[in-house]
């Protein structure tokens, strides 16, 4: 099967692409899966490492092909606060429970949950549903991944 070996920014010299293939969130972290474009190619992505891919990035074949990578939309809730102080203290909530965070001018973006939905609202937010590409942080420790691994350890909480 032909394999993904690579991948180039967004950022890269962009040239004509072979296909392309629209994934979710937790379908752009990945190391190794099975893909088929929306022109019929099936390949393997096949990585050395997980790493994040985003909309507009192109993953190398290892037959020199290029499959551009669509962020594909998903359900999310846009956050909004009446004040600055507010959106800081309900991102500080956020972090605490290690969600995976979209920042947008004066707004938070995260996936769709009841649960944390109620509790931001609890807190004085608005919350409004949409359907657009996640892209949240990466997170100071995550080296370009969406997650990290919890150790074991009492903070204090």
């Amino acid at each position: 099967m032909i394999r993904a070996i690579r991948h180039e920014s967004q950022g890269a010299d962009h040239e004509p692409v072979d296909d392309e293939v629209t994934l979710d969130f937790d379908q752009r972290h990945r190391r190794r899966m099975t893909l088929m474009g929306a022109a019929g190619l099936e390949f393997l992505l096949d990585l050395p490492k997980a790493e994040r891919l985003r909309g507009g990035d192109a993953l190398i074949l290892d037959d020199g092909r290029r499959v551009r990578v669509n962020a594909a939309p998903e359900p999310l809730a846009e956050i909004a606060a009446p004040s600055a102080d507010a959106l800081v203290r309900i991102a500080w909530h956020l972090g605490n429970r290690h969600l995976p965070v979209m920042l947008a001018p004066g707004r938070l973006i995260i996936r769709q949950d009841h649960v944390i939905e109620d509790m931001v609202r609890g807190l004085g937010a608005t919350v409004t549903q949409v359907e657009a590409p996640f892209d949240p942080e990466s997170g100071a420790y995550a080296g370009g991944a969406h997650g990290h691994h919890h150790h074991h350890h009492d903070e204090g909480h």
